[in-house]
């Protein structure tokens, strides 16, 4: 008992010391956030002041993150840095409206470029539905797959997707809409990818056979 004793102390103060530096390594991490924070909501109230070098330094500490967002629902890099550029301008003009109480500076430019995105990704697709763009000027060859309501009618596509089931079409939203990946969506939604996986093919299943059934009634009745 007593050699066996003295034969750990060594890996004890190891393991110890171990587990220390991860703690500290967290409250560094944790400090650093809140700094970050609070130096995004100074470099907010600066600019809504009207301080132009307060909102470009909000776009060098953002940008990255926000070109992501975007490329990921838009697919094409000029599309998204223009979309970035339309963002900035827009929180430039809206500093004042930021409120801490409601999330991080970056949240609320995060939030922004999305809701932006996904409205701009739905004017390309009208605007090559009519004819105004070819798929070729606004997706190109990064693109993913077209949805598969591509080439209906804005009716037909919400009433196949509001027959679906809510926790169905939530993740058929998120694929198509916002370009979300299947792990980015169990995480928003808090469940495990392989639901996600299931509940998405589900739904596509189903959108495929309703759009199938009205293609075979409109030809019909025509």
């Amino acid at each position: 008992m007593t050699s066996a004793t003295r034969s750990f102390p060594g890996l004890a103060a190891g393991a110890l010391t171990g587990i220390g530096w991860g703690g500290a390594r967290r409250r560094r991490m944790e400090e650093t956030a809140a700094a970050d924070a609070e130096r995004d909501r100074g470099l907010i109230a600066a600019a809504a002041a009207g301080d132009e070098r307060a909102l470009g330094e909000l776009y060098d500490r953002h940008v990255a993150a926000m070109l992501g967002v975007a490329l990921r629902i838009l697919k094409v890099r000029q599309d998204a840095e223009d979309l970035v550029h339309d963002v900035f301008v827009e929180a430039w003009q809206r500093a004042g409206d930021f409120d801490a109480a409601r999330g991080s500076v970056r949240s609320w430019l995060l939030v922004r470029t999305r809701s932006r995105a996904v409205d701009r990704l739905r004017s390309l697709e009208a605007a090559r539905r009519r004819g105004l763009l070819s798929r070729a000027e606004h997706v190109g060859e990064e693109a993913s797959a077209p949805p598969i309501w591509d080439g209906l009618d804005r009716a037909r596509a919400k009433r196949a997707l509001d027959a679906l089931p809510e926790a169905q079409r939530t993740l058929v939203e998120l694929a198509y809409f916002e370009g979300l990946t299947c792990s980015e969506m169990a995480a928003r939604c808090g469940i495990p990818i392989g639901t996600v996986k299931s509940r998405l093919s589900a739904g596509m299943a189903k959108l495929r056979h309703e759009f199938a059934e009205t293609g075979e009634g409109r030809r019909a009745s025509q």
